[in-house]
């Protein structure tokens, strides 16, 4: 029974999900994530779950290593090889200052500290034609320095590279030989555009996690053949498909997003499949919560990632799903600050010790303890009953930190605040929906609210009417749904190209030329990579109008002509800012290709957990808290034995491995074709 396999490692928990083909039958389960070894961690999964990794075929893998490594400045000894006079490029960065308001405004210290940061002669001009060599002989005294300096990894670039990168090679071929030990990596293997601040940036990341991810995951392939796996290992991509191994070693920043992009692939598919065509994707576990938009069954895709914020951070030009995450999970912990002002987040308690009711020696309350103590979680049957939850462990916590420091004492006090707790959540992650759809010009009422995670279905219910979210779906296995989603994920390659000039009919025909170029190397990537020649295109331009500063994407797939173009350019445009110019010259800036190769998909109907009927029509009850003074005695349902058509009014506990749904009075829920939980808001 072969098994297709996908790993998810989150901050709290480690997801596994294993599904058989020829059966049919699908496994899941999770683990504490180990933050000392991460592959420990999948092989627990992999015993959890009584499979053996030589009883799988294929293994799909998202992990945060790339981000926390770039947030938590824990990469490489890194060394910058680039043109003379362009030393600095990484701190001068863009010379603006985000926040003019801030007057102690510091920008994050870049990845590689000037003394680290090294010129040599060589220059390509704006028409790609060489004005000076490349000066190999200086590269390779360079290289002398740089094996005395014990770097780890060497980022090279050139400033005119994206027009011909010939001199960017040859300088990766000499610190190559000359230091075998060094990870090298530069700018024209990651991105062809002109940014040259966003392009030193990126090279830049990339070297500085290079070396870790290189000797996580060959790690990782080492200990699954050891095991007896003898199949492929894909690698879950920031830009929602599978990398190989040997493209993300070349490209660890292709990961930077890769944890959280499976659950927006899942929603993306389960959409399709239940006939819906706007959802927004809503994923909660246990440090962070995500959402991202899914229109018309496809999701956007960004070109520059923010590592750390715009206003903090530094760009990453790679193709990301456009993802909103802020801190507030299950494991954000709850404080004052120095006004007494009650918080919650960024801060989080992860799986190492983890919420206090957990009782692994967590001290300071979290979003998962106040849901325990307002009853809307079973202490007896988190994660199926393999943790048993400390309620009063919780609620010692909670009234010590937060309630009796802020004037709140007995019964009443501590429920409040627990549920004040949860409220400021609720109204950091309806923030972050707003920045996914009001910010780009629509309106999250026009969306069905797609809800996953450990802790999506529990505050549901509360964000949709926050946000006045007419409807709410709760996919099967929420608690593994982002490894399920890349269980569902496409192979998938971006290209760019920087092409200027005003949209013409000589244009037009250039651009077809650059692109059918542009597919024919990503249709080789793909055939070297995944062995399918079975590969379907989207192209997008990057346009704006005659003089402006910044772009927008516009999806070109299909479009013949000037007039085509226009339009869309114009639709896109005016959605995002309300007015377009239909007399203004338009101008592109760059050429974006993705290309798709199908791969063997699981059956989504069988995804669904596959146990005896009969929970159903003999449900428990419990006392819930639902805000405003209100106690409830609400109906509590196991969720693996609720049959599609099974419907019922809120209020209501739905129980299961890995997950929680809480439907609020006024609510109603039915179960689906497929297992899904449709909730119906009544909006109060």
């Amino acid at each position: 029974m072969p098994y297709v396999v996908a790993v998810d490692i989150g901050g709290t928990f480690t997801d596994l999900v294993g599904f058989d083909h020829e059966t049919g039958q699908a496994r899941y389960t999770k683990s504490p994530t180990t933050y000392g070894d991460f592959v420990e961690g999948i092989l627990d999964c992999f015993g959890k779950a009584d499979l053996a990794p030589s009883e799988a075929n294929f293994v799909n893998h998202g992990t945060t290593l790339v981000i926390n490594s770039l947030i938590e400045r824990r990469g490489a000894k890194c060394a910058l090889v680039t043109s003379a006079g362009f030393r600095d490029i990484l701190e001068i960065a863009r010379a603006n200052r985000p926040d003019p308001f801030d007057l102690h405004y510091r920008r994050d210290e870049p990845l590689i500290p000037r003394e680290l940061r090294f010129e040599v002669p060589e220059r390509i001009d704006a028409n790609g034609e060489v004005l000076v060599p490349l000066d190999t002989g200086a590269v390779e005294t360079l290289a002398k320095d740089l094996k005395r300096l014990d770097v780890e990894a060497v980022a090279v670039f050139f400033m005119s590279s994206y027009l011909d990168p010939a001199h960017e090679e040859q300088a990766v071929a000499i610190l190559k030989r000359r230091l075998p030990e060094v990870y090298v990596t530069c700018g024209t293997e990651l991105t062809r555009e002109w940014y040259e601040y966003e392009r030193t940036s990126t090279v830049a990341a990339n070297a500085y996690v290079g070396p870790r991810v290189n000797t996580y995951v060959r790690r990782l392939e080492d200990e699954l053949r050891s095991s007896g796996y003898d199949g492929s290992l894909f690698m879950m991509g920031s830009n929602g498909g599978l990398l190989s191994v040997e493209r993300t070693c070349r490209q660890p920043v292709g990961l930077v997003e890769s944890g959280p992009i499976g659950g927006c692939i899942g929603a993306g598919a389960y959409a399709e499949a239940l006939g819906i065509r706007n959802v927004v994707a809503f994923d909660m576990g246990g440090t962070t919560a995500k959402c991202a938009l899914v229109e018309n069954g496809r999701f956007t895709v960004e070109s520059v990632y923010y590592v750390n914020g715009y206003v903090q951070g530094f760009p990453i030009k790679w193709p990301v799903i456009d993802i909103v995450e802020v801190g507030s999970g299950g494991g954000s912990i709850a404080w004052l600050d120095d006004q007494n002002r009650l918080h919650v987040g960024p801060q989080s308690a992860g799986s190492t010790p983890g919420p206090v009711c957990y009782e692994r020696g967590g001290t300071e309350p979290t979003v998962t303890d106040a849901n325990l103590v307002l009853g809307r979680l079973n202490p007896h049957r988190f994660l199926g009953g393999e943790l048993s939850l400390g309620v009063e462990s919780a609620r010692r916590a909670i009234t010590a930190k937060t309630a009796e420091p802020l004037g709140y004492r007995g019964e009443e006090g501590l429920v409040r605040t627990a549920d004040g707790i949860v409220s400021i959540a609720t109204v950091l992650m309806a923030g972050a929906i707003r920045q996914v759809s009001v910010e780009r010009g629509l309106d999250p009422r026009d969306f069905v609210l797609f809800a996953y995670g450990g802790g999506g279905p529990l505050h549901a219910s509360a964000l949709a009417r926050e946000l006045s979210i007419p409807a709410i779906v709760i996919p099967p296995e929420p608690g593994n749904f982002s490894a399920i989603g890349m269980l569902l994920a496409d192979a998938r390659v971006d290209t760019s190209e920087t092409f200027t000039g005003v949209l013409d009919d000589t244009l037009v025909a250039g651009m077809d030329a650059g692109f059918r170029g542009m597919e024919a190397v990503a249709a080789e990537a793909l055939r070297r990579d995944f062995g399918t020649t079975d590969v379907f295109f989207e192209r997008k331009a990057e346009m704006r109008y005659l003089g402006q500063r910044h772009n927008i994407h516009v999806p070109i797939t299909g479009l013949r002509g000037v007039a085509e173009m226009r339009n869309a350019f114009e639709r896109d445009y005016e959605r995002r800012y309300g007015h377009a110019d239909s007399k203004a010259p338009t101008e592109l800036q760059a050429l974006h290709l993705s290309a798709f190769a199908r791969l063997r998909r699981p059956d989504i109907a069988n995804l669904r957990r596959k146990t005896p009927a009969g929970a159903a029509s003999d449900p428990g009850t419990r006392k819930v808290y639902f805000g405003a003074g209100e106690v409830i005695e609400t109906a509590i349902y196991d969720r693996d034995g609720l049959e599609p058509g099974f419907a019922a009014d809120g209020p209501a506990v739905i129980e299961e491995y890995g997950s929680t749904t809480l439907v609020w009075p006024g609510d109603r829920f039915e179960v689906g074709g497929m297992g899904e939980i449709r909730i119906e808001c009544g909006q109060e």
